[in-house]
């Protein structure tokens, strides 16, 4: 019986399914949709697809790992729900990986030199705000998770020091009011992903860093934005 670890990622636009082997933490395949909306219709289908394709099936699974977040409120909702669902059914533990976290590794593994950065992942979160974090190429937190309201002054006294490569869905705003600063560099292109997820998560699992199925929330950093019909 083969042990694999299934991997979500669910906090962006893009639905993103992964296996890895256990054993030895090679991948077995992978499948994402980059479409708006899609994770609730889509995600069970990617995960039945995947496991058909690669000759498994549900009982070759031993854990879940979900992106934690923060992102789309929505998508890491679906994610959690499919997640937590699939683990009380098999009966095996769930895992979760940080989502700037796992963006951070991406790109740090195709890196040439990674240790002379600081990597930066950034979400769009509105308007001139992203949620951003800071690591080292191996994986250690400089700057914890936050909200950032960007402006000439963000992150100055890290810029100041340091080295950034800034990436993900925010970065580009970042890019728009900094003035050409030679200490940051920006990467275009790079969405999460659930292979990133599913590699860090795996490095969990060893550890055995389950989180309670019961009682999981994802991290969402921020409250979810609601408005309030108006009356006609």
């Amino acid at each position: 019986m083969s042990e694999l670890l299934l991997s979500f990622e669910t906090s962006s636009p893009v639905c993103s399914v992964a296996l890895h082997r256990v054993n030895d933490g090679s991948l077995v395949g992978q499948s994402e949709l980059r479409l708006e909306k899609s994770h609730s219709s889509h995600l069970s289908v990617l995960v039945s697809q995947l496991l058909e394709n690669s000759g498994y099936s549900l009982s070759d699974l031993v854990a879940v790992a979900l992106s934690d977040g923060p992102g789309s409120y929505t998508g890491l909702r679906i994610g959690a729900a499919a997640g937590k669902g699939l683990c009380y059914a098999l009966d095996i533990p769930l895992l979760a990986v940080s989502t700037l976290q796992s963006l951070a590794y991406q790109v740090a593994a195709v890196t040439a030199r990674p240790e002379q950065f600081l990597y930066c992942p950034m979400l769009d979160a509105r308007r001139m705000e992203v949620y951003a974090a800071l690591y080292t190429h191996d994986g250690q937190e400089v700057l914890a998770p936050a909200p950032l309201l960007l402006d000439a002054d963000t992150l100055a006294e890290q810029l100041a020091h340091h080295q950034l490569l800034c990436f993900g869905s925010g970065a580009a705003k970042f890019q728009s009011v900094l003035a050409n600063s030679s200490q940051a560099g920006f990467i275009s292109g790079i969405v999460p992903s659930a292979v990133a997820v599913g590699a860090l998560a795996l490095e969990a699992y060893r550890r055995q860093e389950f989180r309670d199925a019961a009682y999981y929330e994802p991290f969402y950093l921020k409250e979810v934005y609601t408005t309030t019909p108006k009356a006609k």
